[in-house]
């Protein structure tokens, strides 16, 4: 059994606020930069070329890609063989964000009631989702999620006859009634199958997977594929100004479900699709 003071994890949690925040992952340069060589509309490919430059001068002078700072959305897959000590594991979370989120100057969303609207002063309670797994470590993914884009997210409860048309329709609405509002180029998540619930999580862990990397499933694949280019012609474009650019990927997580069920979620990520993860 391995031993983890849970400081530890607060001490990376507490850094991993700073770098998604500042650092735009490889995957999505590379995307933005094979997005700006594909556009053709000329204030579409000045749109990309400012957001590239907005994240060269973010990581360069350590300042926050958007202002939006977004909600702590942490995801924690613990190693069955690891023993957490020290204290609690949600307080060590939560004090990492505290930190982090002092510490860099990033911007506290955060109101401790939805009606009431009282900030919470330190862009806590993060956002916890637990996975135990196999093994004796323990890794850690850290999203701040922007409030716009988890805005125009959507979740429908589809019927199994709709099938894989209803579900193409679907993510279409979803992203055209977005608009602008979700600041394109955005990244799509799609969960299919389970429940209610489950499958707005499989749409919010769709987006953690790297930009380039396509479902293992070739049906899947596929789907991801023509649902990509079925977006990208809405033609809403970078930013809203129109184009051919308007999703950066699709990205489908599927679950099994039940014989009457047929729910589907699509999250959205802003162009600013932020992640990092480590493991301990």
């Amino acid at each position: 059994m391995r031993r983890i003071n849970v400081e530890v994890i607060t001490q990376n949690i507490a850094e991993m606020c700073c770098e998604a925040n500042f650092n735009l992952g490889k995957d999505i340069i590379e995307g933005l930069t094979e997005a700006l060589k594909n556009e053709e509309s000329p204030v579409g490919r000045d749109v990309i070329q400012q957001i590239l430059n907005n994240a060269e001068i973010s990581s360069r002078d350590g300042v926050p890609l958007c202002q939006d700072t977004g909600f702590a959305v942490v995801f924690i897959e613990l190693g069955q063989e690891v023993s957490l000590v020290g204290g609690d594991l949600d307080e060590a979370i939560n004090k990492g964000v505290r930190e982090g989120y002092h510490r860099c100057y990033l911007r506290k969303s955060m109101v401790n009631d939805p009606l009431m609207r009282d900030n919470t002063g330190d862009n806590t309670p993060a956002v916890v989702h637990y996975n135990i797994v196999p093994g004796n470590n323990i890794k850690i993914t850290f999203v701040p999620k922007g409030g716009g884009s988890e805005n125009m997210s959507r979740i429908k409860m589809l019927k199994p006859t709709e099938g894989e048309s209803g579900i193409i329709d679907f993510v279409l609405e979803t992203v055209n009634a977005a608009g602008a509002n979700a600041c394109p180029p955005v990244v799509i998540g799609v969960g299919i199958g389970g429940t209610f619930e489950t499958c707005a999580l499989l749409a919010k862990k769709a987006l953690l997977r790297p930009l380039q990397q396509v479902n293992s499933n070739v049906y899947y694949a596929d789907l991801e594929k023509r649902l990509c280019m079925a977006v990208n012609c809405l033609g809403i474009g970078p930013q809203g100004f129109g184009g051919r650019i308007t999703a950066l990927a699709v990205h489908i997580e599927a679950a099994p479900t039940h014989i009457a069920c047929l729910p589907t979620a699509v999250n959205l990520n802003c162009h600013a699709s932020r992640h990092v993860q480590r493991i301990l």
